[in-house]
């Protein structure tokens, strides 16, 4: 029988010590018979996240200036010395036996990543119970065995896969499209890509709705650039469905408010009860679906204001400044 292989963990930290010592001590509680490492890339924190993972003496610690997530995690890749690369964020803690899960996938013929998916790590706040609601049911009844893409908060990658690809694309400057762009390249290389649903880390979700706009916001305009980078990818990828793609158009279309209001209404009451009944269906109930209706009427607005300001800024980038979106 073949030995285990040596594995490490690679996680970006940005300011992160509220939910960095329950990240370590998931990751340290897992264990792996081939042995691990687990490497925290502390992307310019200005915290105590220096100090909270000096804490665990056998983690690795490494520093670098401000550069982004996906910058931090090329680093982390580098200084590895796993054959096997797992990624996941410092807001999640990964459940028990994640890493056993995870390994197993990589037994099926030319999986050059095995993706996992989501728990909840704050359940208690309903905002966060919508985002969860609206990723879970993407995961359980839309994703396929092999997607067309994976997030970089759960995934292992074969490290030779990983560097023939050349890890993320560090100008993705914000956690916006980054493994979007690396699981097409994977694929591009001939790599599969497996979902395994039931490898799961449980996170933090925003619980502050403006915030969380902001964010949608930033993702609508990353998202021009990652097509401007895979035109090929513009009509899904197993996460991404129908709903997504028609969604910012029909947002961009209820600015006709400012020109025929009563069509504008008209159209922005269509849009948030067909929004309450996608709402109602991954809720459960209808009070709770009435909220979660609300949530994504506004993050398409958000994604479609993005998705124009992005068009701006990438397609007229000489005159903006992209370290702002």
């Amino acid at each position: 029988m073949a030995a285990e292989p040596f594995i490490s963990i690679v996680v970006p930290a940005y300011n992160a010590e509220a939910t960095l010592p329950g990240l370590i001590e998931a990751v340290l509680g897992q264990g792996h018979p081939g042995g691990m490492e687990l490497v925290i890339v502390d992307d310019g924190s200005t915290d105590r996240t220096a100090e909270i993972v000096k804490h665990y003496p056998g983690v690795r610690y490494i520093r670098q200036d401000n550069a982004g997530p996906a910058s931090a995690r090329n680093l982390g890749a580098r200084e590895a010395k796993g054959d096997f690369i797992f990624f996941t964020d410092s807001d999640c803690r990964p459940q028990r036996g994640w890493i056993a899960a995870m390994m197993d996938g990589f037994i099926k013929e030319n999986v050059a990543v095995v993706a996992g998916s989501y728990g909840i790590a704050n359940p208690s706040s309903a905002l966060a119970r919508v985002i969860h609601a609206d990723i879970m049911f993407r995961h359980r009844v839309l994703m396929p065995l092999y997607p067309g893409a994976f997030g970089s908060y759960n995934f292992a990658v074969r490290r030779g896969m990983f560097e023939a690809v050349g890890g993320f694309n560090d100008r993705y400057r914000r956690a916006s499209g980054e493994d979007n762009d690396l699981s097409y390249k994977i694929i591009a290389n001939g790599g599969r890509i497996l979902f395994l649903k039931d490898a799961c880390v449980d996170h933090y979700h925003q619980e502050s709705l403006p915030r969380y706009l902001k964010e949608q916001f930033r993702h609508g305009s990353w998202r021009v650039k990652m097509y401007m980078d895979h035109p090929g990818m513009m009509g899904g990828d197993g996460y991404t469905f129908w709903k997504d793609i028609l969604e910012i158009p029909l947002a961009m279309a209820q600015a006709i408010i400012f020109f025929q209001p009563l069509a504008g209404l008209v159209l922005m009451g269509a849009s948030l009860i067909f929004q309450v009944i996608f709402g109602r269906v991954i809720m459960g109930g209808w009070l709770s679906g009435a909220w979660a209706g609300v949530v994504l009427w506004l993050r398409a607005l958000a994604r479609a204001a993005g998705f124009v300001f992005g068009g701006i800024v990438f397609f007229g980038g000489r005159y903006f400044s992209r370290e702002k979106i």
